[in-house]
């Protein structure tokens, strides 16, 4: 699986995944860091790639669209260290991959994953 990191998820994150055979990217790697949410999200698209953030404004920006790419994970954990992240992360790509292949937002705090299949509406 591709993977997009955003400026609050840490390059270590990246790295794991990089171990673990994924083909990941960060956006600080890309020289991206001041890029804006949409044009993120379309660099995913194009790319195939799977935004990692914990900024609520991706799943917004796909809503208002009603974009069925590309895929979100997003991060609302109140420990949004690397360690932390990295063992959601892995509990979300074991449950949801094939939704994240598909087309979803992934919406990860401590306890819950909940999963929403793209295109979606705001409420």
């Amino acid at each position: 699986m591709k993977f997009l990191a955003d400026m609050g998820i840490s390059r270590k994150t990246v790295a794991h995944l990089r171990d673990q055979g994924h083909d990941a990217s960060h956006l600080l790697e890309l020289g991206l860091h001041r890029m804006r949410d949409s044009d993120v999200l379309d660099l995913a698209a194009s790319e195939s790639r799977v935004v990692l953030t914990v900024d609520l404004d991706f799943p917004q920006l796909l809503a208002m669209r009603r974009a069925s790419a590309p895929s979100v994970v997003l991060f609302r954990l109140a420990d949004k260290r690397a360690v932390r992240i990295i063992a959601r992360l892995e509990e979300v790509l074991r449950m949801c991959g094939t939704d994240l292949e598909r087309g979803a937002v992934v919406s990860v705090d401590e306890t819950t994953i909940r999963v929403h299949a793209l295109p979606f509406a705001s409420d």
